[in-house]
């Protein structure tokens, strides 16, 4: 594929192969072309290690958290259950989110949580509504303690952000997706390494070994679970596909 950019002429055409596609510069079709182009070099250039939430790293594209804190305001979770820790940022955002809204608790699981991100984590003003475990996430023990955090009453979000292989998402969608209340999510994050595999550091195998595949196949087989993008409060865009590192992660408990 290759792309050409005529600022004089305000357009842009793609062409593939044989095929030439030609698109106004100014029109939702470019901005969704360049916008994926964007996407890949800044995941090589490692552009997601570049932000912190109140002092934490966090590793997300900001598209991808603004999307997220307004699942959070119609959800109106209770609890919310993150695997994957790295620095903490994303359980110190859920945290303030929950703070924000009256009251909540988050808990993060890591299979290789570092001592001093741990620290950090548990010192930090919001520390207290957070809960660390140590674990694999798809390891029966861990996921019997983190059941026995939660209660009848809890409205429960899940966001799954540790290994995004195949197998490993499709074991951790059958752990937590029974936590998961009506109305609520389970997300299955970074499932965009499928378009990656052609990148350079990137593996042919991620275009089948990724977790897109696994909650679209989890949906397939799990009637109570649609695999559908939250509504947006305010959309007054033409853009229809937005910039995201979480093609496709979208379940949402129907029943």
């Amino acid at each position: 594929m290759r792309l050409q950019i005529d600022t004089e002429r305000n357009e842009l055409i793609l062409f593939d192969g044989a095929t030439e596609q030609r698109s106004p510069l100014y029109s939702a079709r470019a901005f969704e072309i360049l916008s994926e182009l964007w996407v890949k070099v800044g995941w090589h250039e490692k552009y997601s290690y570049g932000f912190s939430w109140l002092g934490r790293p966090i590793i997300q594209l900001p598209e991808d958290l603004i999307r997220v804190q307004e699942v959070v305001w119609s959800v109106r979770p209770t609890v919310i259950i993150e695997t994957g820790v790295a620095h903490g940022g994303s359980l110190i955002f859920y945290a303030s989110l929950l703070r924000l809204l009256g009251s909540g608790r988050v808990i993060g699981i890591d299979i290789a949580l570092r001592p001093e991100n741990r620290r950090a984590v548990e010192d930090h003003p919001l520390g207290g509504a957070v809960t660390l475990i140590d674990g694999s996430s798809i390891d029966p023990e861990v996921v019997a303690r983190v059941g026995a955090y939660l209660t009848p009453r809890d409205t429960v979000l899940v966001i799954l952000d540790s290994d995004h292989s195949y197998r490993h998402v499709s074991g951790e969608l059958a752990a937590y997706a029974g936590f998961v209340t009506p109305g609520s999510y389970v997300v299955a994050t970074d499932g965009i390494i499928a378009a990656f595999h052609d990148l350079p550091g990137g593996k042919s195998g991620w275009q089948t070994d990724n977790a897109t595949r696994a909650a679209a196949d989890f949906a397939a087989a799990n009637p109570d679970f649609a695999l559908v993008e939250p509504p947006r409060p305010f959309d007054e865009s033409r853009v229809r596909r937005s910039p995201t590192y979480w093609p496709g992660a979208w379940l949402r408990r129907v029943r």
